[in-house]
């Protein structure tokens, strides 16, 4: 039986954060250690409801980077560094699991050593909107994926989706492959992805493991998000050069007007138009972000201390 670790990323962590050690401590695969990698100790240490959860049980690892430390990708390398297990759980601290089956569906699929991670489906919260919870829908089919190289022609850059928020890796893929990046603005977990594909491994979509997570994103949010997306895809041509985005995405916005159009809800349609503006917008300056100003740049990306390292 393949060993299996967990890895937490905090930062001012919500009342999800409680929810999700619970869920995770009660799985039917229970994991050995559960590792939270904390931004700033008194967000964490001052959150009561988390901290009398953590000291329930006997194998949560607590450490803590300053809010200067933190990175995308080298945050989460830490975690993996304090972990000798064969197997890691990437989790974000507002994902909870759906079921006591997340664990075991997702070690399933990668115990093929040719798959290097599997990420499970996600699903709105109960406050989510329409528009999200519809791209939940279109992001998350109930059919599950196996994705190699092979399949870039015909899935375009969904290819390499893979996403932290709920992902399982195993860990000597992993080390071949060399890990997240060192320096992330975000998407590092596509990025490695595409790594790893490009090194013949496959990556598995599997929507029997499922976790409750969704964002009511504001459009100044979109904006940004998409920003540091942009940045991301013009720092690693060598998974995201000649490929486009805006091809899945036009796709997901002429979808989402005919759902509004089908559930009788077209007066939604003009505020997600606009929504959508915002993000086509950050993301085309994000991939020029090279031609703009730094401290037009800096406004610009959601994850400011990015530009100061």
């Amino acid at each position: 039986m393949q060993t299996v670790d967990v890895i937490i990323p905090t930062y001012k962590p919500g009342p999800e954060l409680s929810m999700l050690i619970d869920e995770l401590e009660k799985q039917a695969y229970r994991p050995g250690k559960i590792i939270i990698v904390n931004t700033e100790k008194h967000f964490l240490v001052e959150r009561k409801d988390a901290m009398d959860t953590i000291a329930k049980y006997d194998n949560i690892i607590v450490h803590h980077i300053t809010k200067k430390e933190f990175d995308h990708g080298e945050t989460r390398n830490l975690g993996v560094s304090m972990s000798d297990a064969d197997l890691f759980l990437m989790i974000t601290q507002d994902a909870v699991p759906r079921d006591l089956s997340l664990i075991s569906n997702l070690v399933q699929a990668v115990e093929d050593p040719q798959v290097a991670a599997a990420y499970a489906r996600q699903y709105p919260k109960s406050d989510c909107n329409l528009a999200e919870r519809y791209s939940r829908k279109f992001n998350y089919p109930t059919v599950a994926m196996r994705k190699t190289i092979k399949d870039l022609p015909k899935l375009g850059i969904k290819t390499f989706f893979c996403s932290n928020v709920c992902a399982m890796y195993r860990r000597d893929v992993f080390d071949k492959v060399g890990g997240f990046l060192h320096k992330a603005i975000f998407n590092e977990d596509m990025v490695y992805a595409g790594n790893a594909m490009y090194q013949g491994y496959a990556i598995c979509y599997v929507p029997e493991a499922g976790v409750i997570h969704s964002h009511n994103y504001s459009c100044a949010q979109q904006f940004h998000r998409n920003f540091d997306l942009g940045v991301s895809q013009t720092d690693h041509p060598e998974i995201f050069s000649g490929i486009k985005s805006e091809t899945e995405g036009k796709r997901m916005v002429r979808d989402t007007i005919r759902h509004f159009q089908h559930i009788g809800k077209l007066y939604l349609v003009p505020h997600y138009v606009v929504m959508c503006g915002f993000r086509f917008v950050g993301y085309r300056m994000g991939r020029r972000y090279k031609r703009l100003p730094k401290g037009l740049v800096r406004a610009c990306s959601m994850n400011k201390g990015y530009w100061d390292k």
